[in-house]
């Protein structure tokens, strides 16, 4: 039942689930669906959770307490069920596009009529979701600077890293706007944007290689690149308000 090519464990404790809210909800599970890197083929086994979208006819929290047990139980801890009704989520795209691109992207039906089949984007709400999510990290990322102690080379790692991770996110669903398959690689995304929206994207190729040998920064060498981050990240912001 579950995504070929997962851990014999996982693919149990996903299939006993998966039966199990079978059995709870029979008429009124619609639909359950594989989404995220259990489904892409890119688990890492001993750290990613496997996300479930869960459809049910009614989501109210009677219907939610039924599966209680079901979700804490000790084998289900790393199975992330995301219960939600067919009219929620076909009334929710134009307010979360990212996320149902996402997931209709990478996913497997693992029981009843594939929902996601039936989620329609308009590019005009991915635009504007992508645009909110920039301008809210590039505030996000100038309130934690100022939380940061300067010479904490750590900590600074660690704001820096993140928050261009996060961000490479926010750039595969620009490609997207303009008809491209995004790569699973950030290397590759950075480029593509580059090429794309005519915008200079050498600095956040510059700090992802410097995430594979954050050892050789220093404190200083880190601010730095903070400060090219934010600046380059607002002229993006700036190209992407006027698409």
């Amino acid at each position: 039942m579950a995504a070929s090519g997962l851990p014999r464990g996982i693919k149990k404790n996903i299939d006993e689930f998966v039966t199990s809210l079978r059995k709870l909800y029979s008429d009124d599970l619609a639909c359950v669906i594989l989404y995220g890197s259990a489904a892409s083929g890119e688990l890492t086994e001993a750290h990613s959770n496997i996300n479930l979208l869960v459809v049910l006819k009614k989501t109210d929290l009677p219907s939610l307490e039924m599966s209680r047990r079901l979700v804490n139980h000790l084998s289900s801890r790393r199975i992330e069920p995301l219960f939600l009704s067919r009219e929620y989520i076909l009334g929710s795209s134009d307010v979360f596009p990212i996320e149902f691109l996402d997931m209709k992207d990478n996913h497997v039906c693992l029981y009843g009529p594939d929902v996601l089949d039936e989620v329609r984007i308009d590019p005009r709400n991915l635009r504007f979701q992508c645009e909110q999510e920039l301008k809210s990290k590039l505030i996000l990322v100038r309130q934690q600077y100022l939380r940061v102690n300067p010479n904490d080379k750590r900590a600074l790692a660690n704001l820096l890293f993140r928050n261009l991770t996060s961000v490479a996110h926010i750039f595969r669903n620009l490609l997207r706007l303009k008809g491209k398959t995004p790569s699973r690689m950030n290397e590759d995304v950075f480029k593509e944007i580059a090429v794309e929206f005519h915008v200079e994207t050498a600095v956040f190729l510059k700090i992802w290689q410097a995430k594979k040998d954050p050892a050789r920064l220093n404190a200083r060498d880190l601010k730095a690149l903070l400060g090219d981050f934010v600046l380059e990240l607002d002229k993006i912001i700036k190209t992407v308000d006027r698409l």
